[in-house]
């Protein structure tokens, strides 16, 4: 039976375990060897509004199946089909059930589920139990022994109701990561579309993190590149004043500003187009209570980047043929007409006239309206 140290270790591991990939991999095994356990699963679902969502759920993969012990095959069979013979489903929330306590030994006997799943198996006892964490997401947590093993006991089953509540806990704080996970990745990809380098600073200066764009112009060194973690522009004087903008935007936040945005524009050695450079606090950083976080975000454009969307999303935008398609794309990067003729391999006359349609269709009458008009639309973030 697990120990008071034991659940002691057993919490350390548990509010780590979102933080781990595939999450809990060290709280599941840990929980199966303190109750002496041949396997574990933890079955994380989207919320089931009756028992015949179960098999629409495996099916369609919308769970996460982490499980520690136990053999591939017997997992893969179960999540395959063995499944819908499982009686321990939608469990009474928040209690620990045994097996034997939730079937009578004849009962167990005479089933499908014993005969098709545990003896086959060699399974002989399971303590289950269900939660359901803030309408978000469904949790099946399992322990099971082999035949051979002692069946669980009261003892064993009160320590697990002990830890239910951080279980739940963690399980809320893995759905809130997650969630933000997404959103960041969503908003980095279409930061990183809209071809502007973003980088991110802590109190101190610091980089704490880039984008690929931000990257890859850092390397080249063409006007701003980085030395022990701070960003150096081109020169001393520039670099004092980009270090008293985000010194600037650092105290604006302080003071709950977040609105505070200064801006910087940086010469190139190679004589490439001028970097444009923007500073802006980064919303929800509490700097006072935790160093090395993002607390000032700075956003670099390159006017030698190139806008790029698929043909097919302007085509399909603005109802045009996918020659006006990449007429217009060569616009709105900066190609004049007779560099468009000799980028598509036709005449100026003939550019003229795809011109001429898809000012037609987009309504726009002038060069300079219909870079506008691509660069404002959602096509450069396809």
């Amino acid at each position: 039976m697990p120990t008071d140290s034991d659940l002691g270790e057993l919490l350390g591991v548990l509010y780590e375990g979102p933080l781990e990939d595939p999450p809990w991999s060290s709280f599941l095994t840990l929980l199966r060897s303190v109750f002496a356990a041949d396997a574990v699963t933890l079955l994380l679902n989207a919320p089931l509004q009756n028992t015949a969502d179960q098999s629409a759920s495996v099916k369609n993969s919308r769970m996460q199946l982490l499980s520690d012990g136990g053999s591939t095959s017997h997992i893969e069979s179960y999540t395959q089909g063995q499944f819908l013979l499982d009686p321990l489903v939608n469990l009474p929330a928040g209690k620990v059930i045994s097996l034997r306590e939730f079937m009578s030994e004849a009962e167990l006997l005479a089933s499908e589920f014993y005969q098709v799943i545990l003896a086959p198996q060699n399974w002989y006892d399971f303590m289950a139990v269900d939660l359901r964490v803030n309408g978000e997401i469904d949790a099946r947590l399992r322990i099971g022994r082999y035949r051979g093993a002692p069946r669980f006991g009261a003892a064993e089953k009160k320590r697990l109701q002990e830890l239910l509540p951080h279980i739940e806990r963690a399980i809320r704080l893995h759905t809130r990561v997650r969630r933000l996970e997404t959103e960041r990745a969503v908003y980095a990809g279409v930061v990183a579309q809209m071809s502007v380098a973003t980088i991110l600073l802590d109190e101190s200066g610091k980089i704490v993190s880039c984008n690929e764009l931000a990257e890859a112009l850092l390397a080249e060194g063409d006007g701003i590149t980085v030395s022990d973690g701070h960003l150096v522009l081109r020169n001393r004087e520039q670099t004092r004043e980009l270090l008293a903008l985000v010194s600037r935007v650092f105290q604006a936040q302080q003071h709950s500003d977040i609105m505070a945005v200064e801006a910087l524009r940086v010469e190139r050695p190679s004589g490439a187009g001028d970097l444009g450079v923007l500073i802006r606090p980064v919303p929800g950083a509490e700097t006072r209570q935790v160093h090395s976080i993002p607390t000032v975000a700075i956003f670099i454009s390159n006017p030698d980047s190139q806008a790029e969307a698929p043909v097919q999303v302007i085509t399909r935008l603005f109802s045009l043929t996918p020659t006006e398609a990449a007429l217009t794309m060569l616009l709105t990067n900066g190609l004049t007409l007779d560099e468009a003729s000799l980028e598509l391999g036709v005449s100026r006359n003939t550019t003229r006239t795809h011109l001429r349609s898809v000012f037609s269709k987009t309504g726009v009458s002038r060069q300079t309206m219909l870079v506008r008009l691509i660069l404002k639309s959602v096509a450069p973030l396809a």
